[in-house]
């Protein structure tokens, strides 16, 4: 675990939407320290102790010391915060009071190490598939990451969370089959021959349409006959008047 960082707190006095603009403008953002069997308590913090809590190799997972003028300092980690999406700067944390003999569920991060022999050796793709998992522990058992060595990965082989070296002390929540890591082939697509190519390349409409029009042009001349020989005898019927 990272060591414990101090942060120093002022109690908050005004609230309201204009007076955390103000207060952000001064330089501090507003903050409330929670649970532990202690009162909710509204504060005011540097957002740059904060952001640097965040950014480093623990993270939020990170344990600190809350110095709260006129109370008792309070052993904390941060729970939640808002950034403003525009400028990316911290709005507002949630802190949580920590207790030493009481077991917390967190998230820790996944790293790699090594190159894959699936990816070296074979020519396939690596993939990172699970980054973080969840864990149960004591607040000074947290682990800042979980590190696990991939080199011996081959292609069509996997780690799984199961295979994560994780201390006794701490306990995974995440289900023990989930895919860490895997090595894939590259997809190949399969060439067509060159007369499949070209058959594909020319369709069948063309052939129906001539077709189409051949019956047509049939139909047409049956229709055009037909009509003559009606007329024909037509007309043998009124020259046959003609001579009676």
């Amino acid at each position: 675990m990272s060591q414990v960082t101090q942060v120093d707190a002022e109690p908050r006095e005004e609230f309201g939407k204009n007076a955390a603009r103000r207060l952000r403008r001064s330089g501090r953002i507003p903050a409330v320290l929670y649970g532990g069997g202690g009162p909710a308590i509204s504060v005011t913090v540097d957002p740059q102790q904060i952001f640097q809590i965040l950014v480093s190799e623990a993270g939020h997972n990170a344990l600190f010391t809350l110095e709260i003028r006129g109370r008792a300092p309070a052993r904390v980690m941060i729970r939640d915060w808002t950034v403003d999406p525009v400028h990316g700067h911290l709005l507002h944390v949630d802190l949580v009071r920590v207790a030493k003999d009481t077991t917390l569920k967190v998230k820790v991060p996944i790293q790699v190490t090594g190159e894959p022999k699936g990816v070296k050796v074979q020519g396939g793709i690596f993939e990172f598939v699970t980054r973080e998992i969840e864990v149960e522990c004591l607040p000074d058992d947290i682990p800042d990451h979980v590190t696990i060595d991939v080199t011996e990965l081959m292609l069509g082989r996997n780690l799984r969370v199961s295979d994560l070296p994780v201390g006794e002390k701490v306990k995974v929540l995440t289900d023990p089959t989930r895919v860490v890591a895997h090595v894939i082939a590259i997809k190949e697509e399969e060439e067509k021959p060159a007369a499949e190519v070209a058959e594909a390349a020319a369709p069948g409409e063309p052939e129906v349409i001539r077709k189409g029009k051949a019956e047509e042009a049939a139909g047409e001349e049956g229709a055009a006959t037909e009509k003559a020989e009606k007329a024909e005898k037509k007309e043998g019927k009124k020259e046959g008047k003609k001579e009676s």
